[in-house]
């Protein structure tokens, strides 16, 4: 059965709790579902950082917004009981491989403990239908191999990050298995994307907002493995995936109940290296700012190759990528141009990008 190609009505009128609405991937998917015409609520810590997404399109004016840690069990319950969402879409997370290895307790109560506190509190609040839990494309054990990772490879990790998102998939199942389904409450799936890119990421040790804080600041560009592959996708595609997964969970419940991958197309996959330099010739650089390479300017292993195969979300979701890694490119790049400039209102900017990329799928 195709899926329902008009997917994104169901959100009208939908009360939709976002956790993790202050980051980058959070702050995006809380404009678009307010486009939507969703009633949007967020859970999340306040931005650890200056730029951020969140504060550039003004969204503590825009959201119903609840700042607490997501470990805080008593308060993240009392948010939900007032609230009653419908939908969740669980992505508050310590979000860095870097930060893992410098805070690895944190890092997996964070993104553990702080999970199971989100899935305690679905369980006891009965209006709950569906739940999308972000997780990573680092789930998996990287074997190092060319071919990309399917949804029933094998989970692993090889540090503090990576391992705890691996630790969420096996939690998530076991919830699944055991409080959720078929008349059980809600249905739960785990959602598993590449590497994003867009306007509004300021994260340190990731590369376009390295880059771009380069280019804006007139430093040097630093690249640490430029030969390294990635899954590199803008954050509109799974964000696309996570919406309709979403729709697929609440209306049909649970068969859609697994883990599914959201990653570009193959020629999506580049090095770090490539994606740089299409980085520079969007923004019209002169060559002056060649890339240089430091592998040691973060003194911690990463993996070499990392792909995802999506043909399960492109069968069964009708979902799949839209956008070249040029398109992908330009589109972060006119987000950052217009906000180094200062040349426009970014939540408009956020929504034009939306509606053009909706006017895509159509």
């Amino acid at each position: 059965m195709a899926f329902d190609s008009e997917w994104y009505k169901y959100y009208a009128g939908k009360r939709v709790l976002i956790t993790g609405h202050t980051g980058f991937k959070g702050t995006w998917l809380s404009v678009w579902l307010r486009l939507l015409e969703a009633e949007v609520a967020g859970v999340a810590l306040a931005p650890d950082q200056e730029p951020s997404m969140y504060a550039a399109i003004g969204g503590d004016k825009l959201f119903h917004s609840f700042l607490c840690d997501i470990r805080d069990a008593d308060r993240v319950f009392d948010i939900f009981t007032d609230f009653k969402p419908e939908v969740v879409f669980h992505l508050a997370a310590q979000s860095l491989v870097g930060r893992g290895y410098s805070d690895p307790v944190g890092t997996v109560t964070t993104n553990v403990g702080g999970t199971v506190v989100v899935l305690e509190a679905i369980r006891r609040v009965a209006t709950v239908r569906a739940v999308v839990n972000v997780t990573s494309d680092k789930c998996y054990e990287n074997k190092e191999w060319a071919w990309p990772y399917r949804e029933s490879d094998t989970l692993g990790g090889a540090d503090p990050y990576s391992a705890s998102k691996a630790a969420v998939e096996i939690v998530a199942a076991a919830y699944r298995r055991s409080f959720f389904g078929p008349e059980r409450g809600a249905a739960m799936a785990t959602a598993r994307a590449g590497n994003v890119i867009g306007g509004g990421d300021w994260a340190a040790d990731r590369l376009i907002p390295d880059v771009v804080r380069a280019l804006a600041g007139g430093s040097k560009i630093v690249l640490r493995q430029p030969s390294a592959v990635r899954p590199w996708q803008h954050v509109l595609e799974p964000l696309h995936g996570y919406l309709r997964l979403g729709c697929a969970l609440a209306t049909m419940g649970s068969r859609f109940a697994a883990g599914w991958n959201f990653g570009p197309a193959d020629a999506g996959a580049v090095s770090v290296g490539e994606l740089a330099r299409e980085v520079l010739a969007a923004w019209g650089n002169d060559n002056a700012n060649e890339p240089i390479v430091d592998a040691a300017v973060v003194p911690y292993a990463e993996s070499r190759v990392l792909r995802l195969d999506v043909s399960k979300a492109r069968q069964e979701l009708n979902w799949r990528p839209f956008l070249t890694i040029g398109e992908a490119v330009q589109l972060t790049v006119d987000w950052y141009r217009d906000y180094y400039a200062g040349r426009r209102n970014l939540h408009e900017k956020t929504i034009s990008q939306i509606t053009e990329f909706m006017q895509r799928m159509a």
